[in-house]
């Protein structure tokens, strides 16, 4: 990864680069800053909160399962770059929306608001549903094969890190300043998304399908027939639901169970982030550029351990005094608190070490031509599989599981990920070329 951070200096990588992170920063600045608020100032049960962030989660991920095959047909169908353009353009007339709906909810009219940004979020998933594809695609087609996987751990570290910086954020600038900061990043990105170099169609012409659910169950029949590329998007899927469930219950988990403040909760959030961009960096290291599912059953299999561990660690949780929070020093005191946050972040570290080879898997062991195709057909399938996690959260919460207790189902679905990942790692890695039939030498 170390020789991988050269690519920052080259223009076909760091205008992307800068792009995606600019997008996921923004992205994650005005959802958790709406998350925060709902969860801080407008709702005061904890049913409410969770089902509000599963809402949220579920408005975000429809448009992945809904348009992802469009998505990956228009990248490879048409320069990349240009429909960077088109998409980072829409951003800043979605993050005006979603600035409306945070201060309309500020000035005393929370229904209203929150609708806005509800509709902010539906539409930002629509935005990241068309830019998916692209960041993993094009990177074959910018970078020598021998770079691919440290660009991969690149994007994947930075999009982390941009995550943990939007996060920290939302939790410690006023509503205010929120409104106003994803206005300015929007524009940022749109610069800088421009700078992103051409990246023409490779292959014959395709005739779009613009159909969703045809589209989607071609797109998938077309892939998913692949024995490589079915195991490992299904890893991917419940890795990814996974984490939707994490992310849904960590902010009410804060609130109720370790009984602290929004600032809190955002730190407790972005070390989970910050731990998967770590995880990137690490895996690529140990990996050497060898794309190789090796290391990823093991890697998840802690991190369902570290999910137990958590669980435990939250109910032995000193809450504040009755009607209280911690802040972030009250917090930080607390005899648990550190061991508490080096768990998440244990969590979040074995989790990249898990997902990070499998996309690359997806762009390498396809043709060109088809790369933006089979990352849409994974973002179908994980979305599909978000979903089912967001109402399995509502449904269980409805039933009266608490968020710790909740844990123990994420554990569960670590070892379905630790064997799926195994059966990846046996079909490729048995083979000569590691899975690269030909393809990508």
């Amino acid at each position: 990864m170390l020789n991988a951070l050269g690519l920052l200096k080259q223009r076909r990588f760091l205008p992307l680069f800068t792009t995606q992170f600019l997008g996921a920063f923004n992205d994650n600045l005005f959802k958790t800053s709406m998350v925060l608020f709902a969860t801080y100032a407008v709702f005061n049960d904890p049913k409410m909160e969770a089902n509000f962030n599963a809402l949220a989660t579920g408005l975000g991920i429809l448009p992945f399962f809904l348009l992802s095959a469009l998505a990956g047909q228009l990248a490879d169908s048409h320069d990349k770059a240009r429909i960077i353009r088109i998409v980072k353009t829409v951003e800043i007339g979605i993050m005006l929306l979603g600035a409306t709906g945070l201060m309309v909810a500020r000035a005393g009219h929370p229904s209203l608001g929150i609708g806005l940004m509800l509709g902010a979020v539906l539409c930002l998933g629509v935005h990241s549903t068309f830019f998916g594809p692209i960041k993993y695609a094009i990177l074959p087609q910018h970078l020598p094969p021998g770079d691919v996987l440290g660009g991969t751990g690149l994007v994947e570290a930075g999009t982390y890190l941009a995550i943990l910086l939007g996060t920290v954020t939302a939790g410690w600038i006023p509503i205010e300043g929120a409104a106003a900061s994803v206005l300015i990043v929007a524009v940022i990105g749109w610069f800088s998304g421009r700078q992103v170099p051409p990246a023409p169609r490779e292959g014959p012409p395709l005739k779009l399908d613009y159909n969703p659910f045809t589209a989607s169950w071609r797109l998938i029949s077309a892939t998913l027939h692949i024995p490589r590329l079915f195991l490992a998007i299904i890893a991917i899927s419940f890795f990814w639901t996974i984490g939707a469930v994490l992310i849904i219950v960590f902010p009410p988990l804060v609130k109720n169970v370790l009984t602290a403040d929004e600032r809190v909760a955002s730190f407790v959030i972005a070390v989970f982030s910050v731990g998967v961009a770590i995880g990137s960096v690490v895996i690529n290291s140990m990996l050497r550029g060898r794309i190789s599912a090796k290391f990823s059953p093991a890697s998840v299999i802690a991190m369902g351990g570290f999910v137990v561990l958590f669980s435990f660690l939250a109910r032995n949780w000193t809450p504040a005094p009755p009607g209280q929070f911690y802040d972030w020093a009250g917090f930080i005191r607390q005899p648990g608190a550190v061991p508490v946050l080096a768990t998440l972040l244990a969590i979040a570290i074995t989790g990249g070490m898990f997902v990070v080879p499998l996309y690359a898997f997806l762009t390498t062991t396809v043709e060109r031509d088809k790369t933006a195709r089979t990352v849409a057909a994974n973002n179908v399938v994980n979305s599909g599989a978000m979903t089912i996690g967001s109402i399995l959260v509502i449904g269980i919460t409805a039933l009266g599981v608490t968020p710790e207790n909740m844990l123990f189902l994420v554990a569960a679905m670590c070892l379905v990920s630790a064997w799926l990942a195994q059966k990846l790692h046996l079909a490729c890695d048995d083979d000569a070329n590691g899975c690269l039939p030909g393809l990508r030498h």
